[in-house]
């Protein structure tokens, strides 16, 4: 039934019903009588109506303040009316709370800022990533002015230009962002922020170790190259003059393959494809053997010693294999004639602990945090004359970095280094051993 008629139904019947009451107070006793108590019912009702509005009123200006009033008649009908719309504002408001609440805690959690501001750029929320990109803070900054808070030249100009459709590349705090605004509802915008700092630094990283491994491919190759060239345009070489050629291809053929082979290493140890699969590595055998192949690269130009008083590990034997041989040979590569190289294994307080130490040419401090990179040298002319391929320590690394083990490096011109591979102490299989930490010398 019509809303509308719920009403005036029923006050028509009580309008109809005191008017008959008044009617028949008038043929029974009078006009007097019947208009006096038509006139007072009359007043009667206009003053419950009144009531009613007045209490309405006062529910209408502050509907939170007290519960809604009760009602008589056809007020009934209003205040439950009255009623059911407040349930349903409630539940929608509680619903938007909730949703409001689910939205900023996904925004909050996105790796890309976000902040959004009104028509006139007032900051009005910002998550986590934005702060930490732009400087910002959400409790501190709210209701001020985003280029009051954000004082960088381009961004101003990007802002008074207005050209919104293009990303603007921002470097800002150390970091190099991607910033867009983006113009949402009519008093809204929201302003986006990527931080492509790290990929910036791979893709430099990629752009770098492209480059120098062709460089490092290119001379080997045009070694080999030249020689062939000769041989092939004078075909009367002595012999003596021929083996010296063949020599220096073989040399720098062997220097070739050997770098592919660290390069493809690299990229297996970077690969997802390739996990770890952890076994027991018995330390005492794998160190003797790269105490041998140490000393037939010295071929006698170096004492070489071990001592060794430590526990097996869990890990990969070919890796860490490969991470110990390259720390010796370094060692042995780097280190004059007649220079001592001294290896060590031990328990120590943080866990095992294996050690290169020599006497050798050294490493001045502003290389020591470099050396790890790829094809990085200190000295380049001095690494060629070693055979060395530049990719020996960023293998080491990687290697570590699967065994959640690090490298400290501990160096000073002219007087040598000390290169420290220490694992965690969750590494260790000692089955039940005690170890003092003291070496005993071996070989």
């Amino acid at each position: 039934m019509n809303p509308q008629l719920l009403f005036w139904v029923p006050a028509t019947v009580r309008m109809s019903l005191l008017l008959l009451g008044a009617g028949i107070l008038w043929f029974f006793f009078g006009p007097t009588i019947g208009l006096g108590v038509g006139l007072a019912s009359v007043c009667l009702m206009v003053f419950i109506q009144l009531h009613y509005l007045y209490r309405l009123s006062g529910w209408l200006d502050n509907p939170d303040s007290e519960k809604l009033p009760d009602g008589w008649g056809a007020w009934t009908d209003i205040f439950s009316r009255l009623y059911r719309l407040r349930r349903h504002d409630e539940k929608n408001r509680t619903e938007l709370t909730e949703w409001l609440a689910r939205f900023r805690q996904a925004m909050s959690l996105l790796p890309d800022g976000v902040v959004i501001m009104d028509d006139v750029l007032f900051l009005e929320w910002c998550n986590p990533a934005a702060e930490k990109h732009l400087g910002l803070k959400n409790s501190r900054d709210k209701g001020m002015r985003v280029t009051n808070l954000i004082r960088n030249p381009d961004f101003m100009d990007y802002i008074i230009l207005g050209r919104y459709e293009q990303p603007l590349t921002l470097s800002l705090r150390e970091r190099k962002l991607i910033v867009q605004i983006i113009p949402f509802e009519n008093r809204r915008q929201i302003l986006v922020t990527h931080d492509v700092t790290e990929s910036e630094r791979i893709e430099m990283m990629r752009r770098d170790f492209i480059a120098n491994a062709s460089h490092e491919l290119r001379t080997p190759l045009t070694v080999i190259n030249g020689f062939l060239e000769i041989a092939s345009s004078q075909a009367n070489l002595d012999p003596q003059t021929r083996a010296a050629h063949l020599k220096l291809m073989t040399e720098q053929g062997h220097r070739m393959q050997n770098l592919v082979e660290d390069m493809l290493t690299l990229t297996r140890l970077e690969s997802i494809d390739y996990p770890l699969r952890p076994e027991r590595v018995v330390i005492n055998n794998l160190l003797e053997q790269i105490v041998e192949e140490a000393k037939a690269l010295s071929a006698g130009r170096h004492t070489i010693t071990i001592a060794a008083d430590g526990p097996d590990v869990r890990g990969s034997t070919e890796e860490l294999r490969s991470t110990f041989s390259n720390l010796v040979s370094n060692a042995v590569r780097y280190t004059p004639e007649g220079g001592q190289i001294k290896l060590s294994w031990k328990m120590s307080k943080t866990g095992p602990q294996f050690a290169v130490q020599d006497n050798g040419i050294g490493i001045s401090a502003e290389h020591i945090t470099r050396l790890t990179e790829r094809f990085y040298r200190v000295d380049k002319s001095r690494s060629r004359e070693t055979q060395g391929t530049g990719l020996g320590l960023a293998i080491v690394k990687h290697v570590l970095l699967r065994h959640d083990a690090i490298l400290s490096i501990e160096s000073k011109p002219e007087h040598g280094s000390t290169f420290i591979v220490t694992f965690p102490k969750t590494a260790a299989v000692t089955d039940g051993i005690e170890y003092s930490g003291e070496r005993a010398a071996v070989g």
